[in-house]
């Protein structure tokens, strides 16, 4: 299994967008939570190669409580008795995960469950839990590539190495 956080109020992945030009790109913003999510995976991962095989995947996602609201719905809201019902929709948040390709899983058509949670924290953040499911499939897979056949794409990995930006505030690993 391999859990990390990253600190911060959750983003959502945001729609690809069109320049007047007419090329699509992706918003700044999702890029940049994107890479703050990929140096947090790597972190946490280390020298491990990426996961193979079936995966569960568990997102949960930490909002601030809104400063707005009266001290009683605050105090409801952190003990989990108010959840948030505001954006990013779950599926969005689970979305960003498509970052951690390489670098935690080969791809995230590995994840065969997931599970999305929205919370409110006075610590927002987004903590992100992927464990492996063991199968007998997956059981025979690791013996033929530690008898020595190996696997093709290992070069991809290798070149997957993120390097941190000038900041990188709120990563825990």
């Amino acid at each position: 299994m391999i859990q990390f956080s990253l600190s911060g109020a959750p983003r959502g992945k945001e729609r690809v967008k069109r320049a007047a030009d007419g090329h699509a790109y992706t918003p700044e913003r999702t890029v940049s939570y994107e890479g703050r999510l990929a140096y947090a995976a790597q972190l946490a991962m280390g020298d491990r190669p990426p996961f193979d095989g079936p995966l569960s995947l568990e997102v949960d996602m930490y909002f601030p409580v809104p400063a707005s609201k009266p001290a009683k719905w605050r105090d409801a809201a952190l003990r989990g008795e108010i959840r948030p019902t505001v954006k990013p929709d779950w599926d969005n948040g689970g979305k960003l995960t498509d970052a951690l390709n390489l670098l935690v899983w080969i791809d995230d058509k590995q994840i065969v469950e997931a599970r999305v949670r929205k919370f409110y924290s006075d610590r927002p953040r987004t903590e992100i839990r992927v464990t492996p499911i063991e199968t007998e499939q997956q059981n025979e897979a690791d013996t033929r590539r530690h008898s020595g056949r190996g696997r093709a794409g290992d070069e991809r990995l290798a070149r997957r190495k993120l390097r941190p930006a000038e900041s990188e505030p709120g990563v825990f690993g």
